[in-house]
């Protein structure tokens, strides 16, 4: 078995696939282009790994955030929190938006009249690895007979992940941009896997999350298994939400955040960004593997 589980969003279970063409094309069909992962000696070459099987029980771990935006799903999981949307709004996705304490992946916009009437903050954070997993790429592409322009599945380098690092990095970004929400009274909502949420959860303070979350909350957690269907393809699902404030971020890491913002300024930019292009469709209009 292939320790790739999916490559340029597809199974790598389907052995039927055209993978000829899916290798020479290179596209990642969850942004509907080139996958922007590449390699750093050839730029013109993407390794296009969504997710990795990893462990003893060898379960799928994703490893690339553009692999959560599956169906979008994870924007239609967070419309309740667009507490004064009201019908006949229209619905935009805004992404890499600069706000103090860093920038913020995507924001899901409640826009009337070219108006920003309400906006929701979310963070997707996967597993970072350790090594490379390039040989393992190479040698399912080998397995399957798709010519390779080097000879790195003979290698015997190998990748791990990085759990301390991937939640403590994560966790003091939140904690860097949370008050700046809650400051304005809008939500900001970290998509993750449930691996690593779990592994979270055992290894910071937890205690001041509510399980399931509550609306009042500013800072919202969206945990999505991963499942297996019967093709063969992989599925992310809503596992949990558990939700807290700034204080409950701060009592994980024992520190305190500063950052703040005018409700203005992040309505300004919001309005700049704007445009027919981040109008917000449910579903993609290619299926994925198809």
């Amino acid at each position: 078995m292939s320790k790739i589980a999916e490559l340029f969003g597809i199974s790598t279970e389907k052995r039927d696939a055209n993978w000829r063409e899916t290798v020479r094309e290179q596209l990642c069909p969850f942004l509907e282009k080139k996958c922007y992962k590449v390699r750093k000696s050839d730029p013109n070459t993407s390794i296009g790994t969504c997710t990795v099987l990893y462990g003893k029980s060898a379960e799928p771990i994703v490893v690339c955030p553009t692999r959560m935006t599956e169906r979008r799903q994870i924007f239609t999981d967070c419309l309740h929190l667009l507490t004064t949307h009201k019908p006949g709004n229209e619905l935009h996705i805004v992404s890499e938006v600069s706000i103090p304490g860093g920038s913020v992946d995507y924001f899901l916009v409640s826009v009337r009249n070219g108006k920003v009437k309400d906006f929701v903050g979310i963070e997707i954070q996967t597993l970072d690895t350790t090594g490379t997993v390039w040989p393992d790429r190479q040698r399912f592409l080998r397995d399957i007979g798709i010519p390779r322009a080097d000879d790195a599945e003979s290698s015997d380098k190998t990748y791990g992940m990085n759990w301390k690092m991937t939640a403590k990095t994560i966790l003091v970004q939140m904690h860097h941009k949370i008050d700046t929400f809650e400051h304005v009274n809008k939500k900001l909502v970290l998509i993750v896997q449930d691996r690593l949420l779990e592994y979270m959860a055992k290894k910071f303070n937890f205690e001041r999350l509510k399980n399931p979350a509550v609306l009042e909350d500013s800072m919202h957690f969206h945990s999505y298994h991963i499942t297996r269907q019967d093709d063969g393809s992989f599925k992310l699902i809503m596992q949990s939400r558990l939700s807290t404030d700034a204080d409950g971020i701060a009592t994980c890491l024992g520190l305190q955040a500063k950052a703040r913002v005018e409700l203005n300024q992040i309505l300004k930019v919001l309005k700049a960004k704007i445009s027919p292009a981040t109008r917000f469709v449910p579903v993609q209009k290619t299926e994925i593997g198809a």
